[in-house]
């Protein structure tokens, strides 16, 4: 990838949004926050029902950056070496040796992952925070970059097991889909009549540009006062009525982070505080528990709502 242009160098980050577009239609922000989650160094968490586009999301993304793609059903059944991988013997050699796991890839569709129990749910926190896999005291790093896509069906409460605030707090952010609108699904028909368009998708990034481009976001101003403000906003989720439980400070983190990852994509080298305001309710809603104990994302998102009309939005 070449040196920083007079876009700002986010023209790469802008062909990956508009080459996953042609795939995923009529959900263009959808699609801008699932980039801002990878530009962030964050995983994405996505709820909604089958059949909306969620492993399309996965796989366009794995395409567009030319890396690779591992799809990994949970289940009831599915143990941590499934997904991680295992120490196994080898007679040849007669020595014992790591076969790697479905999560070495640089892009993992984790399909319906509260249907697996808590504890292969958890042998995903090392991956995600750290980027690293431990099996039998040895260490194994994962490829670069590594962009988990969780999702999980909310209408579907039976043999799931919800994922516990610590798992939830390691996505970057949650996002919901949703159905298309007629125009769209009528295209979205039409596309498909001969052949899927992601079967015609090419790649416009290699893999190893997007921790190039995680390093450019980094590099984004946050005046004082937009992190302020962005402390504010969580601090509330901490202290005000009709809050269980409150983002953690890893939520702060995110905000900011994908406030710059949103800036850097229109091109801009500062953040404003509509970045961070915009991206509030996916950062947060599913890091906090409203006081009735709800896990409908819904509520939360509304909470959050709340919290940003009562915040005065600094002015520049």
């Amino acid at each position: 990838m070449g040196e920083r242009t007079a876009d700002g160098g986010n023209g790469p980050a802008r062909a990956l949004v508009d080459n996953v577009r042609r795939v995923i239609r009529g959900k263009d922000e959808q699609v801008v926050l699932a980039v801002v989650a990878l530009l962030s160094g964050g995983h994405l968490l996505v709820e909604d029902v089958p059949g909306v586009g969620k492993t399309m999301l996965a796989r366009s993304l794995a395409l567009s950056i030319h890396g690779t793609y591992r799809r990994i059903q949970f289940t009831p059944d599915l143990l941590p070496s499934d997904v991680t991988g295992t120490v196994i013997y080898n007679q040849k050699t007669s020595d014992f040796e790591f076969k790697p796991g479905p999560i070495f890839a640089n892009v993992i569709l984790a399909d319906e992952i509260n249907r697996a129990t808590p504890r292969t749910q958890s042998s995903l926190l090392e991956a995600m925070d750290e980027g690293q896999v431990t099996a039998d005291g040895t260490t194994h790093t994962l490829p670069r970059p590594f962009f988990v896509i969780a999702t999980q069906n909310p209408v579907e409460y039976h043999g799931t097991y919800p994922l516990p605030e610590g798992q939830l707090d390691r996505f970057c952010m949650s996002l919901t889909i949703g159905y298309p609108s007629a125009e769209v699904e009528r295209e979205i028909v039409e596309a498909q009549l001969l052949e899927h368009p992601v079967n015609a998708l090419g790649p416009v990034l290699e893999a190893e540009d997007i921790p190039v481009l995680q390093r450019r976001v980094r590099e984004v101003t946050v005046h004082p006062d937009v992190l302020s403000y962005a402390v504010e906003l969580v601090r509330l989720t901490r202290v005000e009525e009709g809050f269980h439980l409150g983002s953690s400070p890893r939520g702060t983190i995110f905000l900011v982070r994908t406030a710059q990852a949103r800036a850097f994509l229109e091109g801009r080298e500062f953040v404003t505080p509509d970045d961070v305001k915009s991206l509030a309710v996916p950062v947060l809603a599913h890091r906090i528990i409203p006081a009735a104990r709800s896990r409908a994302l819904s509520e939360a998102r509304s909470l959050i709502q709340g919290v940003l009309e009562r915040v005065p939005v600094p002015v520049l």
